[in-house]
């Protein structure tokens, strides 16, 4: 097996910032196209539970006095109005991604960097800045569940997606992009992806692979 290719029996599907305030029409801070792709990651999702492969939702949420956000949109949080608060409906992600039995989101757990259970091999996570593996245990908790492959899914593919993947590349996991599971996806970062070894592939062929 190449180096770059996918191993489908040690792979996990990583869920970047899929969070209503992000993607529900109408929200004053939606980011356009994210909800028109719901169904790809909704199936992706499915495929994963059925064949028992690790998901992780990766959330952001900006607390009231924006200590924990970003700099270049601190001053917003602090002075204009909440989004991704701990604990709101904005924060939380679709009931349709969710397993049957999830609980609600413990925000005190998640932002302590602990990973929060949602299912039998599903888990949520908060992550501070654009990548996942920011700070986080990320790359310390995929290796004990025995995972070389990761498969990208979610919203805003410039900023949050973008950086984690990158971020996955320089600790040597495999990497795959779905790309009709994303918002925001554009040519050249498709062509700048696949030349760091990313494999770019859409939602049907990745099931495919993972039913076989």
């Amino acid at each position: 097996m190449s180096l770059l290719a996918a191993d489908y029996s040690h792979c996990a599907v990583i869920v970047i910032d899929f969070q209503n305030d992000f993607i529900l029409p109408g929200s004053p801070t939606e980011i356009p196209g994210s909800y028109a792709v719901l169904p790809q990651i909704q199936q992706l999702l499915q495929t994963a539970r059925t064949q028992h492969i690790p998901i992780i939702h990766v959330l952001r949420c900006y607390l009231p006095d924006g200590s924990n956000v970003d700099l270049c949109r601190r001053e917003q949080v602090q002075k204009e109005a909440a989004m991704i608060a701990p604990y709101s409906a904005g924060a939380d992600f679709p009931l349709a991604l969710k397993p049957s039995t999830a609980p609600p989101l413990d925000w005190e757990l998640l932002l302590q960097g602990g990973f929060q259970q949602l299912g039998s091999q599903e888990w949520a996570m908060y992550k501070s800045r654009w990548g996942a593996f920011f700070r986080t245990d990320l790359e310390k908790f995929l290796r004990e569940q025995d995972v070389n492959t990761l498969i990208f899914c979610g919203c805003n593919f410039p900023n949050c997606p973008r950086t984690s993947v990158y971020e996955a590349s320089e600790r040597d996991f495999r990497l795959l992009l779905a790309q009709d599971a994303i918002s925001g996806l554009y040519e050249k970062g498709v062509q700048e992806l696949s030349g760091i070894g990313v494999t770019i592939a859409d939602t049907i062929t990745i099931c495919g692979k993972l039913s076989q």
